[in-house]
């Protein structure tokens, strides 16, 4: 035995004495580390106390000594007194000069954070080591700050300063680190900073910064739910990354903060889709949850066809012998080839096929995801492809197994077809757990069909004589659904089960009689000779719920059993107080029926157990039988319902339907917590339904303007000319005068810039959203400022004035509750905090209107007030300028012809003399922009030509960018013909009411 195992056996005041003999003229080594070699190398200080570092030891109390006093209490506690004294010397470590001993300090410190110890009390020591300029030990700090944080908020928060400046540090690890210690602490109070953080990191270089800005995103939003707003933003610009460290976590901030905001999903749709391969495991489980979400609402079904073809086949075939309907079903079977065939969206194609390579993936997680989206999702032919991938994954862990196994039972119920092929793969092992195996007879019974149903049948029977009481009852239970499931085996299987009831093991016995009894009662007649058999049974069977079955049986079916009923009846009577409560109601229930049917034999029987019940102990048993007496035995004081006696008893039940527990599962998203509970858990998103018409795709494109590189300087030039009659202001056409590099970005701003330059910001029609008697001295006007709205190009920009008239402070304006036709979407504007007294501000919010001009309704709210107001969009500002050249012009408006184009003719107004009004009333209209002239008649430069000019315009509807185009072809005198082109019909004869109206005046 070394020295160091003979000391370690001693109690701890031995060691004590040890200490005080070699502690003389030991001061200066007392200073040193109990836990560090004299050469401060690492050791493992854990496992066991070195023998050189007795003499090292410091033990606590009064003088340094311990008492003699508790020699019995100390005994044995040596690891207990170590404890504090390494605290103790971690914080000498900590307090040193030297890096090599922080780094080792802290070394130890987080690996007991590792094994579960609390190292809580170091904290005030370890946060002042955060500005230590050694990178590894900053490292370090910032990872117990991140596990300690929260519990000591208030030393954290005296150093926020230092992790404020570990934002700025040099190096992402310290920055992301920094980062997450600051939003690890959850006091309100440093919210504008957090806040501020997560902005800087959103933009920052490095994607490991941005990956925990987005970790940071949900910490936030919890703690201060009315930064909801800001966060998005943040979500908004995160989702626009390209790398795929980011990708994920910024996927999970957007489903704890904002998951029913799918717009912001749409333009990053397609990039997430090309980077799911790429992003790491969990990141990859959270976007293919998410996908399955988004897809289900942006997407056809791609079943819905082949369902409608089953259905009116079937009812086809089956009325064909209806001379009624014979018609009328000729004439569905003749219109379903002209039902219009479905075509996959190519987006929902590409979700498909990027997600498919996943399922060979070695995480379950993300094959379980790709499953579930494959269900949820894939037409009916393609679902077959995650089949072997799930079987693959039984052969993890019985955790694993068991949530697969969940998913596969709910799946087998509406795709059996899919698993057939690997039935072997769910025959259960005797070493299976008892959920596994229960989980698995579950599949079976789903696969079952006429095919392999005597295969399946031969398993079970193996299964009865397992061991596991549970299993053997579910294995009857699984014979009895094949039973009722298939009728050309239930013959079979009640024989089957009639053996059993001779088996030695209650339990096996009882749960066959319960079976046999829901079997029983769909062909009764046809097996009497069972009946008679278990009521044989009654004496030895003594499960409560198997005797209650067999009374059951015998009353329900008394009239096939008329000799064995009534000496059934007078056993039990015997035996009545001792029985279970299940089986005296059921006795009771079976003297009752007696008595209707054969009371020559049974009435004296009957009225003995009503008597008996009369006095039971059980309150429902007493009530059962004074209701039973007063409507089976006639007196003067019987109700009417004494007369339906023999019909309420006797009445024909219906046979139960023994039906999958899994079978209503699949409303909840497979791989769910909530489908696997079968309940609602808190956080989970619904699985929306699929739409009935497809949503727009193009609201997933990308737009690069690539038309503004093909302008040539002729172009250009042309825009120049036109620019007098756009504006008499010179200033106007600078930008088309940019260098070539900068033409991209600056054409298309100068074409969108265009109407405002026809309709100055002076001539924008503003309109009254709140009158200030109304609005209690708060006035509110808008206008549509035909501006792209940055936030989303789809949205048309709407520019809203505030004014306040009274004498005090308005408070908290902003927006609530807004109620929007389907499709339709609106961002708020940033709430208004303080509108001083005569103050006025502008804001300005984006709406989809979808193409349409429905009113958008919403609540305007104040710090004390609510006011509801509409604002409805005139046809011509749903459109904004479309830079054409008059070939490009020509050429589309073929395209749009015959339902497509209306044409009216008009007679100019009488101030319509020139071409400088003409335009300047149709763009004041309408948000399009003046088509430029070809060389020929119709260019408008002076001098004016002899013929009749021709005004083109043209622009896109903001929503969708269908094209609109509108020509105005002037004739001799004041007549005119007005033609629109446009693919949206509805729009189009709107804008030809309203430009017609502009130009008649």
């Amino acid at each position: 035995m070394t020295t160091m195992q003979k000391l370690l056996q001693l109690p701890a005041n031995a060691v004590n004495m040890v200490k005080n003999a070699q502690g003389v003229g030991q001061g200066e080594e007392e200073a040193l580390s109990p836990v560090l070699t004299p050469d401060g190398g690492p050791q493992n200080w854990y496992n066991a106390v070195q023998p050189e570092e007795l003499r090292h030891l410091k033990f606590g109390g009064a003088g340094g000594e311990w008492s003699e006093e508790r020699p019995v209490q100390e005994e044995g506690l040596t690891s207990v007194q170590t404890q504090p004294l390494r605290h103790d010397d971690l914080k000498e470590m900590l307090d040193s000069n030297k890096d090599s001993l922080k780094l080792e300090a802290m070394k130890r410190i987080v690996a007991m954070i590792a094994r579960g110890k609390n190292a809580s009390d170091l904290f005030p020591a370890v946060v002042k080591n955060v500005a230590c300029k050694n990178i590894e030990v900053k490292k370090l700090v910032y990872v117990y700050l991140v596990r300690y944080a929260e519990e000591q908020q208030d030393l954290a928060l005296l150093s926020i300063s230092t992790f404020q400046r570990g934002l700025k540090d040099p190096n992402q690890l310290i920055r992301a680190s920094a980062l997450r210690v600051l939003s690890s602490i959850r006091v309100t109070i440093i919210v504008p900073i957090m806040m501020l953080a997560i902005k800087e990191a959103a933009s920052d270089m490095s994607p490991y910064v941005r990956k925990t800005a987005a970790h940071a995103i949900p910490k936030l939003h919890s703690l201060d739910p009315e930064q909801k707003d800001q966060l998005i933003e943040v979500i908004e610009k995160l989702l626009a990354d390209k790398t795929t460290l980011v990708a994920g976590s910024v996927v999970m901030a957007f489903e704890e903060v904002c998951p029913d905001r799918i717009d912001l999903i749409h333009k990053n749709y397609r990039k997430l889709c090309n980077l799911l391969i790429d992003v790491e495991e969990w990141g990859q489980v959270v976007i293919i949850n998410m996908l399955t979400r988004y897809a289900r609402t942006q997407f056809l079904n791609p079943n819905v066809n082949e369902s409608l073809l089953e259905e009116s086949g079937e009812r086809a075939f089956y009325a064909s012998d209806d001379d009624e309907e014979d018609e009328d079903k000729k004439a569905e079977a003749a219109a379903l080839p002209k039902r219009k065939p479905y075509v996959m969206d190519p987006d929902h194609r590409l979700l498909l096929r990027n997600t498919k390579p996943l399922l060979q993936s070695r995480n379950a997680a993300v094959v379980m995801a790709v499953a579930q989206l494959y269900f949820h999702l894939a037409p009916k032919a393609e679902v077959g492809v995650i089949a072997k991938a799930l079987v693959r994954l039984m052969r993890s862990h019985s955790e694993v197994q068991y949530v697969v196994l969940q998913n596969v039972a709910t799946m087998s119920i509406k795709r059996r077809g899919m698993f057939e092929p690997y039935l072997k793969s769910f025959y259960i092992r005797s070493t299976d757990p008892t959920q596994i195996k229960i989980l698995k007879l579950e599949v079976l019974t789903n696969l079952a069909n006429e095919t392999n149903i005597s295969t399946i049948l031969r398993e079970f029977q193996t299964y009865i004589k397992s061991m596991d009481k549970d299993f053997v009852a579910a294995s009857i239970q699984a014979i009895g659904r094949c039973a009722t499931n298939i009728g050309e085996v239930r013959d079979t299987c009640l024989n089957g089960l009639v053996q059993l009831l001779s088996n030695r093991d209650e339990l096996v016995v009882a749960e066959s009689v319960v079976v046999i009894k829901k079997l029983l009662q769909m062909q009764p007649e046809q097996h009497s000779d069972i009946i008679k058999h278990m009521a044989k049974l009654i004496d030895s069977i003594q499960v409560p719920m198997a005797r209650a079955s067999i009374l059951w049986l015998i009353g329900e079916y008394c009239e096939h059993v008329p000799k064995i009923s009534p000496d059934v009846l007078r056993k039990m009577a015997k035996t009545f107080t001792n029985e279970e409560d299940i089986v005296k109601l059921q006795i009771i229930n079976l003297a009752a029926k007696l008595y209707l049917t054969n009371s020559k034999q049974t009435k004296l029987l009957t009225q003995y157990v009503l008597n008996l019940a009369k006095y039971d102990q059980n309150y429902d048993i007493r009530d059962r039988a004074r209701f039973i007496r007063q409507l089976i035995v006639p007196t003067d004081k019987s109700g009417a319902l004494s007369k339906y006696a023999k019909k309420l008893f006797l009445a024909l039940k219906p046979a139960p339907v023994l039906e999958s527990p899994f079978k209503d599962r699949d409303h909840f998203q497979l791989g769910s917590l909530s489908h696997l509970l079968n309940a609602k858990a808190g956080g989970y998103q619904e699985l929306p339904d699929w739409p009935e018409s497809a949503p727009d795709p193009s609201v997933r494109n990308v737009e690069i303007p690539d038309w503004s590189k093909c302008t040539s300087r002729k172009d250009r030039k042309e825009k120049k000319v036109e620019t007098p009659f756009y504006s008499d202001s010179d200033g106007e056409s600078g930008p088309t005068e940019s260098a070539d590099s900068d033409l991209e970005g600056l054409s298309l701003t100068d074409s969108i810039l265009a109407p405002t330059t026809i309709a100055p910001s002076g001539s924008i029609k503003m309109y009254e959203l709140l009158h200030r008697i109304k609005g209690e001295g708060l006035a509110v006007e808008y206008c549509f400022s035909r501006q792209p709205f940055s936030p989303d190009p789809n949205m048309v920009a709407v520019q809203i004035q505030f004014t306040n008239n009274t004498n005090s402070e308005t408070k908290n304006l902003h927006i609530e509750e807004p109620k929007l036709q389907s499709g339709m979407r609106i961002r708020e504007f940033s709430e208004i905090e303080v509108l001083a007294a005569g103050d006025s501000v502008t804001v300005v919010m984006g709406i989809d209107f979808c193409d349409s001009t429905q009113a958008a309704n919403f609540q305007l709210c104040t710090h004390t007030r609510k006011f509801f107001v509409t604002i409805q969009p005139p046809v011509g500002e749903l459109m904004t300028p479309a830079f054409l050249t008059e070939n490009d012009f020509k050429k589309e408006q073929g395209k749009l012809m015959g339902m497509n184009e209306i044409s009216e003719k008009l007679s100019l107004g009488e101030k319509c003399v020139n071409e400088h009004i003409i335009v300047e009333r149709v763009t004041a209209t309408a948000n399009l922009s003046r088509v430029p002239c070809g060389s020929d008649k119709e260019c408008s430069t002076p001098p004016p030509p002899p013929s009749a000019p021709v005004y083109r315009f043209a622009g896109k509807t903001v929503s969708s960018g269908c094209l609109v185009l509108v020509t105005v072809a002037t004739k001799e005198g004041v007549g005119a013909q007005l033609t629109v082109n446009c693919e949206k019909m509805v729009i189009g004869t709107m804008l030809v009411k309203d430009i017609l109206q502009a130009l008649s005046q």
